[in-house]
Parts: structure tokens; C-alpha cells; sequence
């Protein structure tokens, strides 16, 4: 989708140099997040399935999950936000943007109700301390 609106819409003149470096870096912030919470949950034994959330066996809190509850969601959005980047396009930005929408309601949402049920006070204490995204 976000490269079908760059074909079309007009691209914003960026040193190619500054644009490809800071496209370069969002995407290491974004691998390096997604890594660290597959990681973090190889640590605990648990699931990465987010399909299969009932199969949670966890709950992780430590390493990326202090600062971000979802790590590996906000991974994908800085790797968009690359794309982004790369692209050059203002109006591709709406693809991290849908992301975090579609991801919040359709994946993020259900999953809290299911980890509040299964770990109860701890997973509320969690989601005190600790932000869904940033």
C-alpha cells in the first residue's frame, strides 16, 4: 500500500544520503526491537505465536517489556516508518499510522484481555508501569 501511494503522490526533495541513513536507522531500531522481544520471550519459554495467545506460559516484564509492552509491534512500526522514510512520501506515513490502529484493536486489545484474565493483578500492575507503546 505504502509503496503504491509513493508511485502516485509527489516525493519530497531529501538528500538522498540523509534519507537513506535515517531510513537505515529506523530499520536497525526496528529489527533490534522485534529481536529483543522474541528474545525476552525465548528466555521465559512462552509463545511468540500471537495467534496462540491462550498458550502464554509468561509473563515477561523485563528487558524491552520495562519500557514498551509490545517491543515486537513497535519494531514493525519503526521498520514502516523506514519504508516511509525511503519512500520520501508524507502521505505513506498513513501506513504506520493504520498499522498502529489496526494492530491496537484488532491484535493488542484482544490480546490484554486475555493475558488480564490469565495473570490477573500481576499483568494490571503491569499495564500501570509500563506503556502499550512508547
Amino acid at each position: 500500500m505504502m509503496w503504491a501511494i509513493a508511485r502516485d503522490a509527489p516525493a519530497m526533495q531529501i538528500d538522498n544520503t540523509l534519507r537513506l541513513a535515517l531510513a537505515s536507522v529506523l530499520a536497525v531500531v526496528g529489527v533490534l526491537l522485534a529481536r529483543a522481544g522474541f528474545r525476552a520471550f525465548g528466555r521465559a519459554n512462552t509463545t511468540v505465536n500471537p495467534v496462540n495467545i491462550e498458550a502464554a506460559s509468561a509473563l515477561v516484564t523485563s528487558g524491552a517489556y520495562s519500557y514498551t509492552r509490545n517491543p515486537m509491534y513497535l519494531g514493525l512500526v519503526a521498520f514502516l516508518m523506514a519504508w516511509a522514510v525511503y519512500l520520501a512520501v508524507p502521505w505513506t506515513l498513513l501506513g504506520p499510522l493504520a498499522f498502529v490502529l489496526y494492530i491496537t484493536r484488532f491484535q493488542i486489545i484482544p490480546e490484554e484481555r486475555v493475558l488480564h484474565k490469565k495473570f490477573g493483578d500481576a499483568y494490571a500492575a503491569y499495564q500501570r508501569q509500563v506503556r502499550r507503546w512508547l
